[in-house]
């Protein structure tokens, strides 16, 4: 392998942020854990290393990425640790119980702008002006979800409308960067099983929830499938603009056809246990 990379990931000490943080580490990349709570980002990062490649190294660090603060912070931890870094992937966020848009709650409202828009604008605004001032640049992942393309679904609302939001940003950026030594990139990892998606679900046994089980058997894949693939993604490098999508609408419709014939089982009991 050629100079290990310096790959930063917030919120990574669970889901599909932490499944990343673990392939970069098999691969021997050195990685920023990072998630609000300093304890749970050093823990992530101490038990990613014992499964890691000699070369690479973690090290975990707190961030709340609805504080500029906490992410200029993060950006020069990283910087201290590692004297780089390569690539910045903006993946924290969160999502809410679905509800009526004129139901919404305020906290969610909040929760969801601060950290999915806000952040991650305030996020992306660090490493471009990190990045920018190293020789090789580096290159700025913004993760996709639903609403990204535009598609809508009731009580999705506030949810996808961070995220249409995100992609305006990207498109803009993208034409201001455009003879940037800074990349920008889109990161699609489709339908994960994850905290985020079994909240989306609703109350098990309704009938909101045993219709959304049955397209997420579908659709839907875990953690340990999807990383693998995107970290190969993302290791090769694409231009700026580069798009990575695990779930296209090829392999979408490809599944729905298949499901005539064939049953996934995707989602498991320990799933949907309560707390």
């Amino acid at each position: 392998m050629t100079q290990p990379l310096v790959i930063v990931i917030t919120g990574s000490t669970r889901g599909i942020g932490k499944g990343l943080a673990v392939e970069f580490a098999k691969r021997g990349h050195h990685v920023v854990v990072s998630g609000r709570s300093p304890e749970a980002a050093n823990a992530a990062a101490n038990e990613i290393q014992r499964s890691a490649n000699g070369e690479s190294r973690l090290v975990g660090i707190g961030c709340d990425i609805a504080r500029r603060s906490d992410i200029e912070r993060l950006w020069q931890r990283s910087v201290d640790a590692f004297g780089k870094v390569d690539i910045w992937i903006n993946n924290a966020g969160v999502s809410h119980p679905r509800q009526r848009a004129g139901e919404l709650h305020s906290r969610d409202i909040v929760a969801v702008q601060q950290t999915n828009l806000t952040g991650v604008l305030h996020a992306t605004q660090v490493a471009l002006k990190g990045m920018s001032l190293q020789p090789e640049g580096g290159t700025i992942y913004n993760m996709e979800g639903f609403g990204s393309n535009g598609m809508s679904r009731p009580g999705m609302s506030l949810y996808g409308a961070s995220k249409f939001a995100l992609t305006y940003f990207n498109q803009a950026l993208l034409k201001e960067l455009s003879s940037s030594k800074v990349k920008v990139c889109y990161l699609s990892p489709g339908i994960v099983v994850t905290d985020l998606l079994k909240r989306d679900m609703g109350k098990a046994g309704s009938t909101e929830f045993e219709r959304t089980r049955k397209v997420y058997e579908i659709l839907a894949d875990r953690v340990e499938t999807v990383s693998p693939w995107l970290v190969e993604q993302i290791l090769r490098m694409p231009a700026s603009g580069g798009r990575i999508a695990w779930l296209t609408s090829g392999k979408a419709a490809r599944r729905f056809f298949g499901s005539l014939f064939r049953r996934r089982q995707v989602l498991r009991p320990a799933d949907f246990a309560a707390d």
